[in-house]
């Protein structure tokens, strides 16, 4: 069954909880919110998200229920194709059809606490069809430290375990038919931007070329609506990954689990991810963002 209609866009801060947000702390300054258990519309994808990230300094560098996107949650894991359950929110696109209004958003929900200190919070998820039924098992750590006196860095560990009687598939619009490289669909970070920001890798830059490549380290550039500058390396591509980008739509940053071709996690087994983020006050050159980057020896 279609629904004819979109969903009411929410406006900012609209999404409530039914828990109080976990709170991340760098050297006893809080630089993300990680909302467990939003109380969305299932067509907005519900989800565990981080929102809002800050800079040391302050500046937000994520935004939530934007009007264009109002499905695009801070800072998140999610994937519009699951086994044919869309987790990413938004309409679904159907090959030969187009991107249309379906009933088959599904949920990815927090089931239990395993690990929380300032700094660090582990927990359970489970990833839900419509019906309630388990897609994926996965287990999360989300870890902050300080990597120099203007920056900090996220590091996000997924580990997503199939069923033990059947295999997982993971697509996108692009494996599902969508022309222009939109594979989007895996780690996925909505920036806060006053105008369009600059993304570029150490050899490549705008979203035209860096939009489906597998650079070991990318980096976006911008300045919040409240005037603060920012930078954002992002690092962690799996085999297989590819970086979806947009800077001109919106400011946007994807580890695309499924850019070209759809990824599948086989019966029983897991996929591992670890996605790192540095997040660091003012406009960084490609020699410091190298130089983050080449701090961390595994800083694939």
């Amino acid at each position: 069954m279609t629904t004819d209609r979109p969903a009411r866009a929410a406006e900012p801060g609209e999404a409530t909880t039914t828990g109080e947000p976990v709170r991340l702390l760098v050297g006893g300054t809080e630089v993300a919110r990680y909302v467990l258990d939003p109380a969305l519309d299932a067509r907005h994808g519900p989800r565990p998200y981080l929102h809002p990230v800050r800079t040391l300094a302050g500046t937000v560098v994520t935004d939530a229920l934007p009007a264009d996107h109002v499905w695009h949650l801070g800072a998140s894991l999610a994937v519009q194709d699951v086994n044919g359950t869309n987790l990413w929110g938004g309409r679904t696109y159907v090959r030969d059809v187009g991107y249309t209004w379906r009933d088959d958003h599904g949920r990815i929900a927090h089931v239990g606490d395993v690990e929380r200190s300032p700094g660090r919070y582990a927990h359970d998820l489970r990833w839900r069809d419509p019906s309630g039924r388990t897609l994926l098992s996965e287990r999360r750590q989300l870890t902050v430290s300080t990597a120099t006196p203007d920056a900090w860095r996220l590091d996000l560990d997924s580990a997503l375990t199939a069923p033990a009687d059947r295999e997982v598939r993971l697509g996108s619009p692009a494996t599902n038919g969508r022309p222009g490289g939109a594979g989007y669909g895996g780690f996925f970070w909505r920036a806060a931007a006053d105008g369009e920001p600059t993304v570029f890798t150490a050899d490549a830059a705008g979203e035209e070329s860096v939009n489906g490549s597998a650079a070991p380290w990318l980096a976006l550039t911008g300045t919040e609506p409240g005037g603060g500058a920012y930078t954002l390396v992002f690092a962690g591509l799996g085999p297989g990954d590819r970086w979806f980008v947009r800077t001109g739509m919106y400011p946007g940053v994807c580890v695309a689990f499924a850019f070209d071709r759809p990824a599948v996690v086989t019966a029983g087994e897991t996929r591992h991810g670890r996605y790192r983020v540095w997040v660091a006050d003012g406009t960084l050159d490609r020699g410091r963002v190298a130089n983050l980057v080449a701090a961390v020896p595994d800083g694939r």
